[in-house]
């Protein structure tokens, strides 16, 4: 059973740092479209960055420049090292998958058919 798992999320100043995590089980992420995405209380669901299988990566331009998004094949873990926070990073982060590869819009939920249960993150002014 395909599953993924996030791990990471907790409470910091603005300014700080976070790395989350998010383990696959159940297949490879190698060749899988992996993405993270957050939602803070009243809003959409919105995509906070992702990447293909060849290394393309794509980010929402709300954390272009303090968001890095990376993978290791070998441990099938998908990370989002998250820098400079801001309190409008404060939401329940997500990670999503697609085994067959990333398709239109990486950003867009519908893309993918397997999510994580998620991870808070609260940054406090």
């Amino acid at each position: 059973q395909e599953q993924l798992v996030e791990s990471g999320g907790g409470s910091v100043q603005a300014g700080g740092s976070l790395r989350l995590s998010c383990a696959a089980s159940g297949y490879a992420i190698r060749g899988s479209c992996m993405a993270w995405f957050r939602q803070a209380p009243g809003k959409e669901r919105e995509g906070v960055a992702a990447i293909d299988g060849r290394g393309s990566i794509k980010y929402a331009a709300s954390v272009k420049g303090r968001f890095t998004i990376s993978q290791d094949n070998g441990d099938d873990t998908l990370y989002l090292l998250m820098n400079n926070l801001k309190p409008a990073d404060t939401g329940e982060y997500f990670c999503a998958a697609h085994p067959d590869g990333c398709f239109g819009n990486f950003l867009n939920g519908d893309n993918y058919v397997t999510w994580g249960q998620g991870t808070q993150v609260t940054v406090s002014s």
